[in-house]
């Protein structure tokens, strides 16, 4: 049975293909084994299904963190840059305000919030080049959750026509043993 649902063929992440059923009299060996088939269609479906909100969530996820990342970054390089200290205001909360010098430079040290609570100070050429390649990581990672999601919605139509089919096609043979059922008992009288 996991073999007819297995077409040999994945993307380049490993999520399977989906079979498509061109003719379900091919496909269903035996009418008994029908209800089987199409709860393990069902299952698949399903499976595509949390596999692409899952990446949507990621996608989501990435693209608030690569605007941020962009901005830190952005940053470093401007204090980098700059000779002289600056002078900015901040927001200590919601309705106070202060002012602060910040040092500048080659030398300058900064905190970065690696997530989870965590902060580490590093030179800021260190953090320039960290925050390059956590930039360049999560555009690659958005780009094939793009991919992943375009391949996942293909196979989730796959499956539901396959699901369409193979209902149609139980409840034709029904109605076609309900008829030769009517009509044994017809010839009987």
């Amino acid at each position: 049975m996991d073999s007819l649902m297995n077409t040999g063929k994945s993307n380049p992440r490993g999520i399977p293909e989906a079979p498509f059923v061109e003719n379900v009299q091919d496909f269903v060996k035996d009418a008994s084994d029908f209800d089987l088939l199409f709860n393990k269609f069902q299952e698949r479906l399903s499976m595509y299904k949390y596999m692409q909100e899952s990446k949507l969530s990621n996608i989501r996820l990435l693209r608030t963190r690569i605007p941020d990342i962009e901005n830190t970054l952005k940053v470093c390089r401007q204090l980098k840059s700059r000779e002289e200290p600056l002078e900015t205001s901040y927001q200590l909360n919601d309705t106070l305000f202060t002012k602060a010098v910040v040092e500048t430079g080659s030398n300058l040290k900064v905190g970065l919030w690696l997530g989870a609570d965590v902060m580490l100070e590093y030179p800021v050429e260190e953090a320039i080049s960290l925050l390059v390649t956590k930039l360049s990581d999560a555009k690659e990672s958005l780009r094939i959750s793009n991919e992943d999601v375009e391949f996942l919605r293909e196979n989730i139509t796959t499956m539901e026509v396959n699901c369409a089919r193979l209902y149609n096609w139980d409840v034709e043979r029904r109605q076609a043993l309900k008829k030769a059922e009517q009509g044994n008992k017809d010839m009987k009288i």
